[in-house]
């Protein structure tokens, strides 16, 4: 679990966090990989075949999807 800092305002309320950078890596980590997994689950779902990973990938860089 991260261990975050919360930078408040005048009243109290959470306005930003501050995180360790190895821990902000891993959180950027995680989110690629969330992402990737999207993007597979969302080709998987529209084509017809399944195609190559890199070929969806390329596709979906070039339609700005990704």
């Amino acid at each position: 679990m991260a261990k975050a800092k919360y930078i408040v305002d005048e009243k109290g309320r959470k306005k930003a966090v501050l995180l360790d950078v190895k821990e902000y890596e891993r959180f950027l980590q995680r989110l690629e990989e969330l992402e990737d997994a999207l993007i597979l689950d969302e080709a998987i779902q529209t084509t017809q075949s399944l195609r190559d990973y890199g070929e969806i990938r390329h596709e979906l860089k070039r339609e700005g999807r990704l």
